[in-house]
């Protein structure tokens, strides 16, 4: 149980709960794209994805001079269905529609995208 508390303790975080919908959505993004995407300072950023790298939800990778960071494709399915479950809770939330907005506004850099893990997130229905 304390896995689990200390995920989901991690995950009510907003920022870090931001960076990983964002991620699950993408597949895989550089430090610069969350950045852009949730309108933050880099260290602010960094620091919220070392955290939930060090707890093993995320993996980072380097590709010339970024770090792009992606689920890991490790997680037992328990860590996994809770990650799917977070993302899932805010489909469709204000915030989070910003945040892909500014995504796909901001200058993104051209790299390989190989090895990255989509979290498949269901479709939300209509209220």
């Amino acid at each position: 149980m304390d896995e689990a508390i200390r995920i989901l303790a991690m995950l009510s975080e907003p920022i870090r709960l931001r960076s990983l919908v964002m991620i699950a959505e993408e597949g895989e993004l550089c430090v610069c794209e969350l950045v852009a995407a949730l309108d933050l300072p880099q260290p602010k950023v960094s620091r919220h994805l070392a955290v939930m790298r060090d707890a093993g939800l995320l993996r980072d990778r380097r590709d010339a001079q970024w770090v792009l960071y992606s689920i890991n494709p490790a997680l037992r399915a328990p860590q996994m269905a809770m990650v799917e479950a977070a993302v899932a809770a805010v489909v469709g939330d204000k915030q989070i529609a910003r945040d892909k907005a500014r995504l796909a506004k901001s200058s993104r850099p051209e790299r390989l995208r190989n090895g990255c893990r989509r979290v498949d997130v269901p479709a939300r229905r209509a209220s």
